[in-house]
């Protein structure tokens, strides 16, 4: 049986801890006992996105929680601003579109960011833009978007700021209320370090001006279903129960190291994980890095063959590249539950793919440029 190491940007590998809580007996979701644990995660969901308003759970995956921001706020004809880097932004063209939304696309070529006076120049000719929808770290091509100066620039008109906070929540600083963000989504297969099936969304009063008068229709994804059980402790529809209970042990483990404190951990794994790309000779792709995944290009004739050999004969699962940049790239993840070791695992075997795919490279380098910038930590 071949040991495996996840360092793919979601799933993430799950603490013990966490693991173990699935592994309880079943309660039922509309007990007093289901309660008291919801409103724990309720409370602990709140300082993970550092807002001050309420975070709604739902049983989807983080595409649900997009679409949930999009149906709830928005009505057929709407205009919005997509300010997209990748492939995960593309998504928000996608669900606007699909439901009669006009997009105006502010778009840059993968693996370049977001300018946020790009932005401002559109809202300025537009005031009939009722949302920007944007992207926080984009895993597809690994940068990070500066929401921070973003939200400035939206907050002082009358559309509100969407962010897909999927990959980067807990995993970069992100400071929701702080920031003027409106909305945020999230899921639990990231930082959280979760198995996939809930996922999160927040919206300020702002945004829930907007969804009193959404005209979308919706059913499952109404999310004032949401805020009416979110009041007594409940969901408005069948809850996974287990991954609740194993989210609270996740939010526990997230406040006793502190977010501060991951920030700045998952920080250093990004520097090693960058100077080991780099020892191995290969170009970070992204302009901007974001601090829970690392691109880099790789020969396009070995592309896919990297990524399947590591976990074919290694037991190592990295992600290629999406859409256009398959076979094109490799992205390390850092987010989640992975470590030191981790990396030094993942580079150590990566030298070996490299070595037998015929790439010319020094063994060991890599390993000992981790090592390098993580004992600088």
């Amino acid at each position: 049986m071949m040991k495996r190491y996840l360092l793919t940007p979601g799933p993430t590998a799950i603490p013990p801890e966490v693991a173990l809580k699935e592994a309880l007996p079943i309660l039922h979701h509309r007990t007093v006992e289901f309660a008291t644990i919801y409103k724990d995660v309720a409370e602990g969901l709140k300082y993970v996105f550092q807002t001050k308003n309420e975070v709604y759970t739902l049983a989807a995956s983080g595409t649900g929680a997009m679409e949930m921001a999009v149906v709830n706020i928005l009505s057929p004809g709407d205009e919005v601003i997509v300010a997209s880097c990748g492939n995960f932004g593309d998504r928000w063209i996608k669900i606007a579109e699909e439901y009669g939304v006009k997009v105006i696309s502010v778009s840059v070529e993968w693996g370049k960011v977001v300018k946020p006076e790009e932005i401002g120049k559109v809202l300025k000719s537009n005031s009939n833009i009722k949302a920007v929808y944007t992207t926080f770290t984009e895993t597809s091509t690994g940068v990070a978007n500066d929401i921070k100066s973003i939200g400035e620039i939206v907050s002082r008109t009358n559309a509100v700021l969407v962010v897909d906070a999927i990959s980067g929540l807990a995993g970069q600083e992100f400071r929701t209320d702080n920031w003027k963000v409106d909305v945020v989504v999230s899921c639990s297969q990231k930082g959280f370090m979760l198995a996939p099936g809930l996922a999160f969304i927040t919206l300020s009063d702002k945004a829930w001006k907007l969804a009193e008068t959404s005209k979308i229709p919706k059913f499952y994804f109404d999310l004032k279903k949401y805020k009416k059980s979110h009041a007594i402790n409940e969901t408005p529809f069948t809850p996974p129960v287990t991954l609740i209970a194993a989210l609270q042990e996740s939010i526990r483990l997230i406040k006793e190291r502190g977010l501060e404190n991951m920030w700045n951990d998952y920080k250093i794994l990004a520097k090693a994980t960058r100077a080991g790309m780099k020892a191995l000779g290969l170009d970070l792709f992204g302009e901007v890095p974001c601090e829970v995944v690392t691109s880099a290009s790789v020969p396009v004739e070995i592309g896919g063959e990297i990524v399947k050999t590591l976990r074919e004969k290694y037991g190592v699962s990295i992600a290629g590249g999406q859409g256009d940049l398959e076979g094109k790239i490799i992205r390390f993840a850092h987010m989640g539950y992975i470590g030191k070791a981790d990396l030094l695992v993942g580079f150590a075997c990566l030298e070996m793919v490299l070595s037998e795919l015929g790439v010319k490279i020094e063994k060991g380098k890599a390993v000992a440029a981790a090592e390098e910038e993580l004992l600088k930590a």
